[in-house]
C-alpha cells in the first residue's frame, strides 16, 4: 500500500484515529510521518540484545569448550551467533545457561502471572506440577523419605479438590 500522502513510498505507518466517534484510518511512509510529527519507535533487534547478554556474561574456557554431539555448536558458537542449534543444546549448555539466565531474570524458572479469571484452580494446578517435579527429583537422586513426603502432600492436595 503506498503512502496516503506523498503516493510514492510504502507505507509502513498505519494511525487509527478516532474523532467525534468517527474512525479515520491513514497510511504513511515515514518521512511523511516524520514530517508530521508521529513519533516512530525504533525496531529491537532482539538477536542484538541476546548477543549482547551472552558477551556480558563472562564464560570460563571450560564453558566455551562445550561442545553439542547432534548438531556440533559449541558454546563460544552460541554465544557469538546469539542461537542454539537444536533441542539438545538445552541440556549440553544447562549449566552456562542457568548462569546467564540467573543474571538476566534473578530466576531460571518462569513464574509469571495468572489471568484473575484463572482463579485459585489454575494456582493449584501449577503447585502440583511443581510438587509432581519435586517429586520426580527426589526419586532420581534416591531421596526417598523426601519423596515420600511430597507423594502425601500430593495426594493431600488432590483428594481436597484443590484442583481438578
Amino acid at each position: 500500500m503506498l503512502c496516503q500522502r506523498c503516493h510514492k513510498q510504502q507505507a509502513t505507518i498505519h494511525l487509527t484515529e478516532i474523532l467525534n466517534d468517527e474512525k479515520r484510518e491513514r497510511h504513511l511512509c515515514e518521512d511523511c510521518a516524520r514530517e508530521e510529527g508521529v513519533a516512530i519507535k525504533a525496531q529491537i533487534n532482539l538477536q542484538d540484545i541476546l548477543s549482547g547478554m551472552l558477551e556480558a556474561h563472562e564464560s570460563t574456557g571450560r564453558d566455551a569448550s562445550l561442545c553439542c554431539p547432534d548438531c556440533g555448536i559449541t558454546y563460544a558458537e552460541f554465544r557469538s551467533q546469539g542461537r542454539l542449534g537444536c533441542p539438545h543444546d538445552y541440556e549440553v549448555f544447562a549449566e552456562p545457561l542457568q548462569e546467564v539466565l540467573e543474571k538476566v531474570h534473578g530466576a531460571t524458572e518462569h513464574v509469571g502471572k495468572l489471568p484473575q479469571r484463572a482463579g485459585s484452580d489454575s494456582r493449584g494446578q501449577r503447585e502440583l506440577m511443581q510438587l509432581r517435579r519435586q517429586l520426580q527429583d527426589a526419586v532420581e537422586t534416591e531421596r526417598y523419605e523426601e519423596a515420600a513426603r511430597i507423594r502425601d502432600l500430593i495426594h493431600k492436595k488432590e483428594t481436597a479438590g484443590e484442583t481438578r
